[in-house]
Order: structure tokens, then C-alpha cells, then sequence
């Protein structure tokens, strides 16, 4: 029965809106932190910073974490379901489109860099 609810979590955030409409500008810089390997997608549905933490790379995770955060919390109150439920629903979604040369963060809590093969992801994720 978890496993059904978890699919239809997962359905439903796969139907709404992943993105959180950050300005130009914030969008640009999380792509290139992507790209550079220096924040990742992690399993709980939020963006982590791999390595050094500075000061405006910590700004824009957090500003973004805050809106993943405000959106969750609507979409999981529509789906009757919880924030943190929600947020991993959307956390498997995110680390299975990284791109290769990506991180994100494996089932064990390391970083991994994505391959051109397929994530690893937690055991819930389809």
C-alpha cells in the first residue's frame, strides 16, 4: 500500500511544476553550479552543496531550497500527502534528470557523478 501511495506522489509531482521560477540571472548560476559539480540534487527533493560551501554558492541554495520548499508544501497539502513525502517524490524526479557530469546524492548519502548510465536512486523511486 506505501508503494501505491508513493506512485501517485510520485505521479502527481510529476504532473505539477518542478520549477520554481527563479529570475534569469539565479537560473544561469544554479545551471553552472550543476555543471561545475558544485551543488547536487539530493534524494530529499533539495539542492546540496558538494565541497566547499562559499558564501553566494550557500545564498543560492538556500534561497532556492526556501521556494522548493513553499511549493512542496502547496502541492503536497493538494495531494493530501506531506511536505517531506512530496519533496522525495520530486528528489527522485530531479536525480533521474541529471545530466552526465552532474552530482547527486546516491541512496548512501555519498555524491555520486552522474554516467551516461542511469542514477542511483532510493529503493522507492521507480
Amino acid at each position: 500500500m506505501k508503494r501505491l501511495q508513493f506512485m501517485g506522489l510520485l505521479l502527481a509531482a510529476a504532473a505539477s511544476t518542478l520549477a520554481v521560477s527563479p529570475v534569469s540571472a539565479q537560473q544561469s548560476a544554479l545551471g553552472a553550479a550543476k555543471d561545475s559539480g558544485s551543488i547536487g540534487e539530493k534524494t530529499d527533493g533539495y539542492l546540496g552543496i558538494v565541497g566547499q560551501a562559499t558564501s553566494p554558492l550557500q545564498r543560492l541554495v538556500d534561497d532556492i531550497n526556501i521556494r522548493r520548499k513553499a511549493l512542496y508544501a502547496q502541492k503536497a497539502q493538494e495531494k493530501g500527502a506531506t511536505i517531506e513525502q512530496y519533496a522525495v517524490t520530486v528528489g527522485c524526479q530531479a536525480i533521474s534528470r541529471t545530466k552526465p557530469g552532474q552530482k547527486y546524492e546516491a541512496p548512501d548519502g555519498t555524491w555520486k557523478t552522474r554516467t551516461d548510465a542511469p542514477p542511483e536512486r532510493l529503493a522507492v523511486c521507480p
